[in-house]
């Protein structure tokens, strides 16, 4: 990929002013503080930047484009939910950026309007004529020619018109209770009495959101929704089409569970049912919509002018996510896969992968090296017969999850199989509930989750009996034990079988079964009970280490910054001079660069081909770094309110390489965006430099670390002595 424009990516002029306003307004002089939803819709800004970047390959940018819609839906649904419930509360108190809710949402408002625009410039002015010039088009009906206009009515016969509903509303037809985010059309009709009759027509979501029709000229496309505006008539035979307007409603879907109910799976399952019936919080439409349809819609949902978004269309983009995936589309449309190596260089050689693990600890870096790894730990635990018990904590999984299948296994071959299926996981609520249910059936013993917690923690701890006794094989994770997002986040994953760590985690585990008291662990470090104290000490003691001139520096890959004691500690770390380096994704509260408070810390964002999801942490420590991992982010959620692990690296290999990871991301400087003091970020200057890609370069690392492994054990090959044993064998080989 050549090198990006930086015109196209800096923010303008006028945002820089507002943000350098808000830190002023709103943030104790010594300590600035962002809020944390106008930071995050300034990373989702850097989502989209990758949108409208045209050395980006067209069908990536499709799926940028979607991804930012995809975002923007999961913000309104918590998010600005949240906001509006602490604003029309009697209760609402200043944030840690020192707004109020009330002063926040005209804010958050104006800045979300402003990135909606944008949203559909780059579609109408970016990604529409770059798809032109790949001969793929989206047609209005009125473009279609004679034999689409046929392909597109016999579908409508066919398919469509048997699954469309029109919903008339009127004085013994009320209003229908619409989905959240499904898509829907209002109609405007008249009568032989000329008087306005008013419709709704969903549009149906199991059916594809476009239509391929034939075309001598590339490929066409033409919108399910347009379909059904071009055969209104015939859904409304007797009235006269007199307007419509496709719209789209959002809802509240935070769920409001109590953790004390008798049955936790069935009180999810139950909030789960309001989830479609929350509150409006966004009113969809297309722009220009006719007035009389708009009063109509505004009356019927009863929302406040503040939330509908009136936009150039088509609503909901997220449906380019499926068109970026479309068959027989050409390589160079797209982004040259990562494929993971299989297996891990650390694993090559290996058949039992329990004699790996035994041998020293295993480091995995996914997607770079495969998930496969972690399926064939609990596939083997699974079926060896000398495993006595499982244990594993699962907070999402995919819907086919051959982790689960294996758990299932274990527990019909006779194991003692303990699983925490977090029900409380944001959107994953009703796919943990299956696998819950089908763990139980087969013998497993569930727990869903701890009350007033969720736990995120990502362990996996074997029991095996072994002839020098029992011994604990583990593997501990920055990511989600999902095979799916393993090919597209990327984390790091560590095996090992010290028995400093195997009681670590029998303990962890008889916390989250039972009654146990959190124990003092040996090398874990566990939230809610001491992971906060864990880093702000270790910050506490780089700040003083620089006081006492002995070497000194923090690093930190995290998704999240946000919790404003720890962002105090770093700030006061940076002025004792402790050079700080944080590598965060997405939202960022803390404000670098500022002179006298945190000109010694710089704030990079990856976004990438790859979703950057490892959490790494490292303290210089006086000269003797220490490095940790794990599952938690800097924030109030992960310290406080999670079960949450942090492990360190301790084999001396893995130290280096996790060295190297840092190295090699500091470096990228395609993918990365700096943040300024001003709190606008900014792509690196690459003028007269290489340009390091980190994913492709991990990529690349994982294939040559494999090949040297082949390459020694060939080599090692040649010199083998022939004796009774292996003559007949390698004869066979030579013939």
């Amino acid at each position: 990929m050549g090198d990006k424009k930086k015109d196209d990516k800096k923010t303008s002029q006028k945002s820089k002013n507002e943000s350098i306003s808000l830190i002023k307004a709103f943030s104790e002089p010594d300590c600035p503080y962002l809020n944390r939803e106008l930071s995050w819709l300034d990373f989702n800004s850097r989502v989209l930047e990758e949108a409208f970047e045209k050395e980006n390959p067209i069908m990536e940018r499709v799926k940028f484009l979607s991804i930012t819609e995809s975002n923007l839906d999961e913000f309104f649904m918590v998010r600005v939910a949240g906001v509006m419930d602490r604003m029309h509360s009697k209760a609402d108190e200043k944030d840690a950026s020192g707004m109020t809710s009330a002063q926040l949402f005209p804010k958050l408002a104006e800045k979300i309007r402003h990135f909606v625009k944008k949203q559909y410039s780059c579609l109408h002015r970016s990604i529409i004529p770059a798809l032109k010039k790949c001969k793929l088009r989206f047609l209005k009906i009125k473009e279609l020619n004679k034999s689409q206009k046929q392909v597109v009515d016999e579908y409508f016969h066919k398919f469509m018109f048997p699954v469309l509903t029109p919903l008339a509303v009127d004085t013994s037809r009320p209003f229908p209770l619409l989905a959240n985010r499904s898509l829907n059309i209002a109609v405007r009709l008249i009568n032989d009495y000329a008087e306005d009759i008013f419709a709704v027509v969903q549009v149906p979501s199991i059916l594809p959101r476009f239509l391929e029709v034939p075309s001598d000229n590339g490929r066409a496309f033409v919108l399910l929704e347009d379909i059904i505006i071009s055969h209104l008539s015939e859904l409304f035979e007797l009235y006269k089409i007199q307007a419509y307007c496709p719209f789209r409603i959002t809802r509240d879907s935070d769920l409001d569970i109590d953790e004390d109910a008798d049955d936790l799976l069935v009180e999810i399952e139950h909030s789960l049912k309001k989830r479609q019936r929350g509150d409006p919080v966004r009113l969809e439409m297309i722009s220009k919509c006719d007035e009389a349809l708009k009063d109509f819609l505004v009356n019927m949902l009863a929302v406040e002018k503040e939330i509908i978004h009136e936009v150039s269309g088509p609503l909901d983009l997220t449906f380019l996510n499926k068109f970026a995936g479309i068959d027989d589309i050409p390589d160079e449309l797209k982004f040259k896969p990562i494929t993971p190596v299989n297996p891990p260089a650390d694993f090559f050689g290996y058949d039992d992968i329990f004699a790996a693990i035994r041998e020293k600890d295993r480091m995995v870096h996914h997607p770079y090296e495969s998930f496969e790894s972690v399926i064939k730990f609990v596939n083997q635990a699974a079926n060896d017969k000398d495993v006595l018990a499982i244990k594993q904590t699962l907070y999402r999984v995919s819907g086919n999850s051959p982790i689960v299948a294996a758990l299932i296994r274990a527990a019909e071959n006779g194991k003692q199989v303990t699983v925490l299926v977090e029900l409380k996981a944001r959107f994953d609520e009703e796919n943990n509930i299956g696998w819950a249910k089908k763990l139980e059936k087969a013998g497993c013993h569930v727990i869903y989750g701890l009350a007033g917690l969720k736990t995120h923690c990502k362990i996996l701890l074997v029991v095996r009996r072994e002839e020098d006794g029992i011994r604990r094989y583990l593997h501990m994770g920055t990511g989600n034990y999902n095979d799916i997002t393993a090919h597209f986040y990327t984390d790091i994953g560590l095996f090992t079988c010290d028995e400093k760590f195997g009681e670590d985690a029998s303990s962890l585990f008889n916390v989250i079964t039972g009654y146990s008291t959190p124990p003092v662990y040996n090398k874990m470090k566990v939230a809610p009970t001491g992971l906060r104290s864990f880093f702000e000490d270790m910050i506490k003691r780089e700040t003083q280490n620089a006081q006492n001139g002995l070497p000194s520096g923090i690093t930190a890959k995290i998704n999240s910054l946000v919790d404003p004691d720890i962002i105090k500690l770093l700030y006061q770390a940076s002025q004792a001079g402790v050079k700080i380096t944080l590598i965060v994704r997405g939202i960022c509260c803390l404000v670098p660069d500022i002179k006298d408070i945190s000109e010694n810390i710089t704030v990079h964002s990856i976004v990438g081909q790859l979703l950057e999801h490892s959490r790494i942490f490292i303290f210089e420590n006086g000269g003797q770094p220490e490095i940790y991992m794990g599952s938690a982010d800097w924030m109030q959620r992960n310290l406080d309110k999670r079960v949450e692990l942090v492990f360190p690296i301790e084999d001396s290999d893995l130290i280096k390489r996790s060295f190297k990871i840092i190295e090699t991301l500091k470096k990228d400087i395609l993918n990365t965006r700096i943040q300024k003091s001003d709190a606008t970020y900014e792509l690196l200057d690459r003028r007269g430099k290489k340009v390091h890609n980190s994913q492709r370069e991990f990529s690349e690392m994982a294939k040559k670390a494999l090949s040297a492994k082949i390459s020694t054990v060939n080599e090692e090959k040649l010199f083998v002595p022939l004796t009774s044993e292996n003559f007949k064998e390698n004869y066979d080989e030579n013939l």
